[in-house]
């Protein structure tokens, strides 16, 4: 039976990250960017603050979007996005002069802080990390493949790497580092140390970049994890052009109702007189995202067209809306994020040390030139 030597499994666990390191350590460092993206636009920019001095209850949606068409009278509001409590709502609308835009609305006062025509430093720092912004062409981004499969390299990493360490629990309860028998010393410990305390942390990356992976294969092969928003029938429209009785406040009463503990993360408003208020968010549920629970509401009658929650997804389904929280650890709120942070400046550590030492040893074993010393008898004839 064929058994690979420990000198094999070193040099299979180097090949699994010495030919893509730049890449991934550039993942590496924009994931763990992305993870902290809302507290550091929080930090930097002060119109995205909501700020709340006076410890007013949070506007509905509805007034929110009222806020921003008695700024903007002609504003097309299309969406409303709503972050973290301490961060403002974010309105997408179109106007005569602005193809688009996001007005940043304090949610607590009800005043446009200001208006951004670009994308956001959130959205920059989960593009970049998503899919490097490579451009999306028939349902598919060959950054999209090349980050997911980044999966393969942390798997097989971390694989690899146990199989070299086998006692690596040691390092659980006799931590080792020594800091004065050189650099290599030093590098190898750090890399082990780092590694073993990591392993959850790998696991977690890994099968949620496999899923990302299964994901972009689905998407590109068109095949639907999730049901599109319903339409109106066409045969329930008016005859004559009326406004739709249910306006958004019902819509999100009515959702409510059905989900107690519902939070609105996403509201998109209807485009036409189709169109149905398809309204997403959060429960009591930690470990889905926060569009886990959604309905849409036909604004003619005020029905549920149609709804979604963690008790009626398939399995496929629930894949799709628990992994962003377990990929980015906001799980648990700005702890988990903390430790995700953590954990991925620990990961694009062990990616830079894992280099240096793969690097160090090609050039200890770069063989040695010797210079042949010249034969007796030329050195004769040239004397």
């Amino acid at each position: 039976m064929f058994t690979m030597s420990k000198r094999l499994w070193f040099q299979l666990h180097g090949w699994f990250s010495l030919p893509v390191w730049v890449l991934f350590c550039f993942i590496c460092v924009t994931g763990t960017v992305s993870v902290i993206s809302h507290e550091l636009t929080w930090l930097t920019n002060s119109e995205a603050r909501a700020n709340n001095p006076n410890d007013l209850p949070a506007l509905g949606v509805d007034e929110v979007i009222n806020s921003v068409e008695k700024a903007y009278p002609t504003a097309d509001v299309m969406s409303v996005l709503t972050y973290e409590p301490y961060l403002v709502n974010a309105v997408i609308f179109t106007d005569t002069d602005k193809p688009y835009a996001v007005a940043y609305v304090n949610q607590y006062t009800g005043e446009v802080q200001a208006v951004n025509t670009t994308i956001s430093f959130i959205e920059f720092m989960r593009t970049l990390h998503g899919w490097l912004f490579f451009p999306w062409q028939e349902g598919y981004s060959v950054g999209y493949y090349l980050v997911s499969a980044m999966a393969f390299v942390i798997l097989g990493a971390l694989v690899t790497g146990l199989v070299i360490y086998k006692n690596f629990w040691r390092a659980f309860s006799q931590p080792k580092l020594r800091f004065n028998q050189g650099k290599k010393t030093f590098l190898k410990d750090l890399h082990t140390l780092s590694g073993v305390w990591s392993i959850w942390f790998m696991a977690v990356m890994a099968l949620t970049g496999l899923w990302y992976l299964v994901q972009a294969i689905m998407w590109h092969n068109e095949i639907d994890i999730e049901e599109h928003a319903p339409l109106v029938a066409v045969s329930t429209l008016p005859a004559d052009k009326q406004t739709p009785p249910t306006d958004l406040k019902a819509a999100l009463a009515i959702t409510k109702e059905k989900y107690p503990d519902f939070k609105p993360s996403y509201v998109m408003l209807p485009e036409h007189n189709r169109g149905m208020f398809n309204i997403m968010g959060s429960g009591d549920t930690i470990f889905y995202d926060n569009y886990a629970y959604s309905t849409s509401i036909n604004p003619w009658t005020g029905e549920i067209a149609a709804s979604k929650s963690p008790e009626t997804m398939s399995g496929i389904l629930t894949l799709s809306h628990i992994a962003d929280p377990l990929h980015y650890g906001n799980i648990g709120g700005l702890w988990t994020k903390v430790i995700w942070f953590i954990f991925g400046l620990i990961l694009t550590g062990m990616s830079i040390t894992g280099f240096m030492m793969y690097a160090a040893k090609l050039v200890n074993n770069k063989p040695v030139k010797v210079r042949q010393a010249a034969p007796v008898n030329n050195v004769q004839e040239a004397n």
